[in-house]
Formats: structure tokens, C-alpha cells, sequence
């Protein structure tokens, strides 16, 4: 079920109304439950089941985890860890692992191939290893923070509601249970911030469906084998466009996830903060799915040691993390070079950084700036084509082509609709002061998003991150 549909629309309505009844209140949990299994099982009904298997595994773990003897809650936790990283392998890398070292006409290699993706499993599961890391630390490490583990019906339901949120369910953000779990608690209509919610789901509609929407049918050249004859700099610009769409995209999707999670009264953490404009690939990650960059530093990368160990072991770690990141994204190796390209810059910036103070000055900032953006856009190739041999084909076909003369007409509606997102992310450089200072700007500027909405959308697509 896409947020950009009549279906989703209907959804959230009808769940608001029940969710905020009066006589309803002791079961707004469990609406929200109804709800998000309602929304899950939209297009894979069966898949359903998996979602509640996982779910009941963390419950069960965690519940252990809470309760269990000082020497088993590390065992337990290891235990609840392990399944959701085995059947986030079994269901996402099996048909991977089927191409690579099987035959596929082998009755094993056909089985692996055969295996379908679930959408959305590699956050539930993440938010699943959250649950069980969370609760241990309890015991040793956040006192201060309480899990409701006393009644293990209510610890369910709660878990339940933690992992199945259907706003955030199928792309994220991905949240920790520490944020989460505390929030459940009975909710009231009074208290929803609208004008907040409004913003986030006007701002992340226009993204999704004005600009990445219409983007991606000038961009979808890219995977297709067309690009071997396509001028030169057509082949750069439409990398340009999908750069923006995938941003327009992603960022689009967690902002109507952060809305409407407020609309019942839920905060979820912000998960993109203008990427384009970072002037370092560490400031860049510090930017770009900021939900998923500190997952893996607080439940991967420190635990690892992050930068206690030295610098040798720093650099390991890092590599470490990034290659797994990468790979995290998608079932091909190119997922996996993805991220080890960025773990590389990474530790050349941290290398460079001990020897190399660039100045603070306006055009030092703005070649960072280009730098990284540039490096960013070029591997994103690797995202739109998993297939390593076509992403060097498309490169090869860049430098062939590049006398040829470009297509006018498709490299201006790439750069129209790629404006506003250029100039959200120059509004926010330059100080994010105008829409404040000039009364009634603000309600311009959401008045004409909501105008092109309406008049602008793109043919409806379902949203890049679906696919991790």
C-alpha cells in the first residue's frame, strides 16, 4: 500500500477516528496494530505471518532478556540477535547467495533464487535487534530507562505496536526502542501539532510525488541498455536527476512517516538534515538516513571498539561497518562496493584530517561541497544498477558518447524539476531565515507545493527504499 494512494488515505482516516474514540482509548494500541497488519498486508498477505513470527521472537526473547538470570540475558539476547539477522539473511541474500555459488538450474540454486523479498524486513528486523540490545542494556547500562517488561501480555503488545508501526514499517525511520517504547502511552486529539504535521506531509508529498515522481520518468533511461548509444552528457545529467530523485525520494517518504506518526501522537526521529550541502563524507552520513547511520554506529560500530582501539583497529572497524551498511541496502555484491567506496573516503578524510586543516573560507566550502556531491552522485550508479558489468558499461558509454549532441528537452525538465531541491538545500545553507522573516511567505510556499500536488504529480511509483 503506497502513502501517495486512495487506499492509504482511507487508512489513516479510519484509523484516526477510531484511535481517538473516547470509549476507545483503552485500545488505541491495538488499533494501531489492526491497522499496521492491515497496511502490511496490503500486496503480500501471506507475508504477513513472517512479520508476526518476527515479532513474536522478539517478544519472547526480549521478555527473557528482562527477566532471565544475570548469566543468561547476554545468552537470550545473543539468541533473539541471531534469529532476526538469520531470517533477514534467509529472505533478502538467498537468492544472491543461490546466483553466486549454486547452479541455477540446480534443484538448491532454483529454491535459493525462488525466495521472496518481504518488504520492509530489513528495518522491522533492525528495529527488532534494537528491542533486545535496549533491554539488556537496562539491566547494565540505562537504569534510568524502563522497559514495561512487568505483565508479558502487555510487554506484547507494546512490542507488537514498537515493530509493526505502520507509518514507519516498511522504509523507516528506523527507531530505536528506547525512543519508541516510552512514548506508548494513552494518547488525546487535543494534543496533536498540526501545523507540525502538516508541514512534514506537504513537504514529503511534494518530494515524493512532484519531484521524484516525475524525475524518474526521464531517469529510468539509466537501466535500461539504451544508455550504450545516449549522448554523453544525457547520461551525466540523468545521474544528476536520479542523485535528487533518490534524496526527493527517501527524504519525501520519511517525512510523510514522521506526519503521520504525529497524527497519533508518536515522535519519530528525523532521518535526513540536507545532505547535498555537507562539505565532508563524515558530515554527509552525519546527513543522509540518519536513522540507519546511528544504528550502526551505537549497535555496530562501537561495540566493535569504533576509536578506542588505535588507529589500525579504527580504520577496520570503519571498513567494517560501511561494507556491511552497504550490503545492509540490497542483495548484490555492487550494494557491497557501494559501501566500501564510501568506508574508503571515509578513511582517507580521517587519514588526511590528522595532517590537513582546509581554511574556512566561501569557495574552500563550496569545492568541499561540490566534491562530495560529485563523488555521492557517482556512486549512486551502483543503486540503479545493481549489475556491476552495466554500471562500468554506463561509465564506458559516458566517455564514448560525449561528442555526441545531448537531448535538450530531457536535460531541461531533469534540471526543472530538480530546482526545488537545489533551492531547499540553499535556503537552509544561507541561513533558512526567509520564510520566517517575510509574513504569509511560508503559506505561499506550502499553498503552491500543495497547488503542484495537486496539478504536477508523476505517473505514482513505489518509493526506492521499498526495495531494501
Amino acid at each position: 500500500m503506497l502513502f501517495n494512494s486512495y487506499p492509504f488515505l482511507g487508512l489513516v482516516i479510519l484509523t484516526m477516528v477510531a484511535y481517538y474514540l473516547p470509549p476507545l482509548r483503552d485500545w488505541q494500541r491495538h488499533t494501531l496494530i489492526v491497522a499496521s497488519f492491515v497496511f502490511y498486508a496490503a500486496n503480500q498477505p501471506w507475508l504477513l505471518l513472517l512479520l508476526v513470527c518476527s515479532i513474536a521472537v522478539n517478544v519472547v526473547t526480549s521478555h527473557f532478556v528482562y527477566h532471565g538470570s544475570p548469566p543468561r540475558r547476554t545468552t537470550y539476547a545473543a539468541l533473539g540477535v541471531g534469529l532476526n539477522l538469520a531470517v533477514l539473511a534467509f529472505f533478502k541474500y538467498s537468492p544472491l547467495f543461490g546466483k553466486s555459488f549454486f547452479s541455477g538450474t540446480g534443484s538448491v540454486g532454483e529454491f535459493l533464487v525462488s525466495i521472496p523479498l518481504p518488504i520492509g524486513i530489513s528495518f522491522f528486523t533492525f528495529q527488532g535487534i534494537t528491542l533486545l540490545v535496549d533491554t539488556l542494556r537496562v539491566q547494565e547500562e540505562r537504569a534510568e530507562f524502563a522497559l514495561p517488561h512487568g505483565f508479558f501480555g502487555r510487554h506484547a503488545v507494546n512490542t507488537t505496536l514498537f515493530i509493526a508501526f505502520f507509518p514507519q514499517l516498511v522504509a523507516g525511520p528506523i527507531v530505536k526502542a528506547h525512543d519508541f517504547v516510552p512514548q506508548i502511552v494513552p494518547k488525546f486529539f487535543r494534543d496533536i501539532d498540526w501545523d507540525a504535521c502538516f508541514r512534514a506531509l506537504v513537504t514529503g508529498y511534494f518530494l515524493k510525488m512532484v519531484v521524484a515522481d516525475n524525475l524518474k520518468d526521464h531517469t529510468f533511461w539509466i537501466a535500461r541498455q539504451s544508455f550504450k548509444i545516449a549522448p554523453g552528457t544525457d547520461l551525466l545529467v540523468m545521474l544528476f536527476g536520479y542523485s535528487i530523485q533518490i534524496f526527493a525520494d527517501f527524504a519525501g517518504y520519511s517525512l510523510i512517516a514522521i506526519g503521520c506518526a504525529s497524527l497519533f501522537g508518536y515522535r519519530l526521529p528525523q532521518n535526513f538534515n540536507f545532505p547535498y550541502i555537507s562539505r565532508s563524507f563524515s558530515e554527509f552520513w552525519r546527513r543522509w538516513h540518519i536513522s540507519l547511520s546511528s544504528f550502526l554506529r551505537e549497535y555496530l560500530y562501537f561495540p566493535l571498539g569504533g576509536n578506542r582501539r588505535g588507529g589500525v583497529r579504527t580504520y577496520v572497524n570503519l571498513m567494517v561497518v560501511m561494507l556491511l551498511g552497504g550490503f545492509w541496502h540490497g542483495a548484490a555484491w555492487s550494494y557491497m562496493v557501494w559501501g566500501g567506496c564510501h568506508g574508503v573516503a571515509l578513511a582517507v578524510e580521517r587519514f588526511c584530517g590528522r595532517y590537513v586543516t582546509l581554511p574556512d573560507l566561501p569557495l574552500v566550502n563550496a569545492l568541499r561541497m561540490l566534491g562530495v556531491f560529485v563523488f555521492v552522485t557517482a556512486a549512486w550508479l551502483l543503486f540503479k544498477l545493481p549489475d556491476f558489468s552495466q554500471a562500468v558499461d554506463f561509465a564506458r558509454a559516458v566517455e564514448a558518447n560525449m561528442g555526441l549532441p545531448p537531448d535538450l528537452q530531457r536535460c531541461f525538465f531533469i534540471a526543472a524539476y530538480s530546482v526545488p531541491v537545489i533551492l531547499w538545500h540553499l535556503h537552509h545553507l544561507w541561513g533558512k531565515p526567509v520564510l520566517a522573516r517575510v509574513p504569509g511567505l511560508a503559506a505561499v510556499a506550502y499553498g503552491f507545493m500543495l497547488f503542484l500536488i495537486v496539478t504536477n504529480s508523476g505517473a505514482p511509483g513505489a518509493f526506492v527504499y521499498f526495495q531494501f
